[in-house]
């Protein structure tokens, strides 16, 4: 749940500066460079969030337990 929630959050952040930079480059460029510009970042944006709030809800390492049996993660 709280990787969903993570995403949303930062999903937000960027799709604001997103369309605010989008909005810039069309009054700097035209239409059509701001379209390519918007969804550029917009793809970009999922990616990123999506690896961000992986790497934020990632569970963290627990010190082992003297004697205990640690799996090692599967690559």
């Amino acid at each position: 749940m709280r990787l969903i929630v993570y995403f949303v959050a930062i999903m937000l952040v960027l799709n604001v500066a997103t369309v605010l930079l989008g909005f810039a480059v069309e009054k700097l460029f035209g239409p059509a460079v701001s379209l390519v510009v918007f969804l550029s970042l917009y793809f970009a944006a999922l990616w990123g969030a999506w690896v961000a709030s992986v790497w934020l809800t990632e569970p963290k390492v627990v010190a082992a337990i003297p004697g205990a049996v640690v799996a090692k993660p599967s690559v």
